[in-house]
């Protein structure tokens, strides 16, 4: 399993910013390892959104976006104290999920 998402949700009015740190390895399937074989391909294929358990977000990525992601994106209607779940799940169908509270 991974490392937990550093995950970041501000309230400035009506608008809260949502930054997401996350820890994957995101290889594209491009690259040789040191003996020249391929190294397979392994990404973060879905990644979504909840404010107090109802979608927000959703985004499909490929094998083009850098190691250890950084996301950051709006909500409008959240409100200091209502959670934030950030979940991935990658071509290996291995997931994660962490919450955050808006501050």
């Amino acid at each position: 399993m991974s490392d937990a998402m550093r995950i970041r949700a501000q309230a400035v009015g009506d608008r809260t910013t949502v930054r997401v740190l996350m820890s994957h390895e995101m290889e594209s399937g491009q690259r040789r390892d040191e003996t020249g074989a391929p190294v397979p391909a392994w990404y973060i294929r879905e990644v979504s959104a909840e404010l107090e358990g109802r979608t927000v977000m959703t985004a499909q990525w490929g094998p083009s976006v850098s190691k250890n992601p950084f996301l950051q994106f709006d909500i409008r209607g959240a409100r200091p104290g209502d959670r934030v779940r950030i979940t991935w799940i990658d071509n290996r169908g291995e997931q994660r999920s962490d919450e955050a509270i808006v501050r």
